[in-house]
């Protein structure tokens, strides 16, 4: 078989990595059971209609077909596409299941999501997300809106990364302000500006008059509006300042007020007011949220996510929710590239049993079996060659610990330091820094 040519846009991680990984997703599950979200996982395929019904995803999406199906394609109910994100299917799981669910349904979900995009730094075409949602039959209380960068604050604060900051805004303000000025073609406005920071003030001008129709007047209004900023509820201030009245852009003002008040009283700094925030899917209807890593503002959202009331809905009936996703692949593959993670050893073991001869490997077999139903990670050399040579072994695997069997008692031996002491596999305990890896930020020594 010849060398095989990497995938762009599909990581792989090195063991270390994956040990990072794990790490992180165990610390942001802990959180998320914390405020009450229950697991859950869904297919990863849904119908392609049902893939294209929201938002401008149609050149994301990966169809599913066999290698021997029909050159047409299949079409309708027949077709079906790889999901480009959780909230999709979650709000087709909650139409599914409605009958058997407590509302309102708060749950987590954290799987692989495909999107056919150009892969570059931080971007990918198959990514892991972390995704929190709080749906209820009806309505739902705009108090929700303002729990989850609560949420979010604290899981991402549990991890060893740079400070966070979440951006938010209310599509309600917006829209709001958007027909205050007389312009009806909402969502391609919001489309427009959610393009701001690529194509800057500009571009997003000539996308509105091109797309929304928007005047030089009204195109200048709704860049002053993208321009407010504040890390308090004094945005609305600004907003009114403005001089445009609508009952809609009122209603997501106080909205918006609601959220960044709860957030400075939960972890002041954690967010702020930013009216340039948009969110480019159309099932958006409230709050909107987008996160910044400091220090990696330029690559991005690390975090977002938002408020829907039409997303999962059958005829009279509808589960307006609020959610938000974690870009796990997008964090750590940053943080990767720029060596910022580190992992105390690659491999999870503390403990490597010596073997003394081969006939004796059924004793080393044993130690390890009592120090493994005691918790410690626990494997046995490879072969019984001399103890110096399976010491270098462990040495090159990051193994802290070599054990020593004995017919007079066994050893265990810290090769890090070179302290040799009695040990019986029953009783003996490493510090609890050495039991498992430890992960943290590169040069902490971890």
């Amino acid at each position: 078989m010849s060398k095989p040519t990497p995938i762009s846009g599909f990581p792989e991680w090195t063991p270390a990595q994956r040990m990072i990984e794990q790490f992180v997703l165990d610390r942001i599950r802990a959180t998320f059971e914390l405020y009450g979200f229950a697991p859950l996982e869904t297919r990863s395929v849904e119908p392609l209609d049902q893939l294209l019904r929201k938002g401008e995803t149609s050149k994301e999406v990966y169809l599913l077909r066999r290698l021997q199906a029909d050159a047409d394609g299949p079409a309708g109910d027949d077709a079906l596409g790889l999901h480009f994100d959780l909230t999709v299917p979650f709000a087709r799981y909650v139409l599914e299941n409605a009958g058997k669910l407590q509302f309102p349904f708060r749950r987590y979900q954290i799987q692989k999501v495909w999107r056919g995009e150009r892969p570059q730094e931080g971007r990918y075409r198959e990514f892991l997300q972390a995704d929190i949602d709080i749906v209820d039959r009806d309505t739902l209380p705009a108090h929700y809106e303002a729990e989850m960068p609560l949420v979010i604050g604290d899981a991402l604060r549990s991890l060893p990364i740079p400070p966070v900051r979440i951006q938010v805004n209310n599509r309600k303000i917006c829209e709001g302000f958007y027909r205050g000025i007389g312009l009806t073609d909402t969502e391609a406005a919001l489309r427009a500006v959610d393009k701001l920071d690529k194509i800057g003030p500009a571009g997003v001008t000539e996308l509105l008059a091109s797309t929304a129709g928007a005047s030089e007047a009204q195109a200048k209004a709704v860049l002053s509006l993208a321009e407010i900023s504040a890390p308090d509820a004094s945005f609305a201030d600004a907003v009114r300042g403005l001089g445009v009245s609508d009952p809609l852009l009122d209603e997501g003002v106080a909205e918006l007020a609601a959220v960044v008040e709860a957030a400075a009283a939960h972890a002041p700094g954690l967010c702020v007011a930013d009216l340039r925030i948009a969110r480019g899917l159309d099932y958006y209807t409230g709050t909107v949220y987008e996160t910044q890593m400091i220090g990696y503002e330029r690559f991005g959202s690390i975090c977002s996510g938002g408020r829907y009331d039409n997303l999962a809905s059958s005829g009279n009936v509808r589960f307006p929710g609020v959610g938000i996703s974690i870009g796990v692949t997008r964090l750590l593959g940053l943080l990767f590239g720029a060596e910022a993670l580190s992992v105390s050893r690659s491999v999870p073991t503390c403990v490597l049993v010596a073997v003394t001869a081969e006939e004796d490997r059924a004793a080393s077999d044993a130690v390890a079996a009592a120090l493994r139903s005691r918790g410690v990670p626990t494997e046995v050399s490879p072969s019984a060659a001399k103890f110096g040579k399976q010491i270098r072994y462990a040495e090159r695997r990051g193994i802290p610990y070599v054990w020593f069997p004995g017919a007079d008692g066994d050893e265990v031996k810290d090769i890090r330091s070179g302290e040799q002491v009695a040990a019986s596999a029953g009783e003996w305990t490493p510090p609890r820094a050495d039991l498992k890896p430890l992960v943290g930020p590169a040069g902490t020594g971890v």
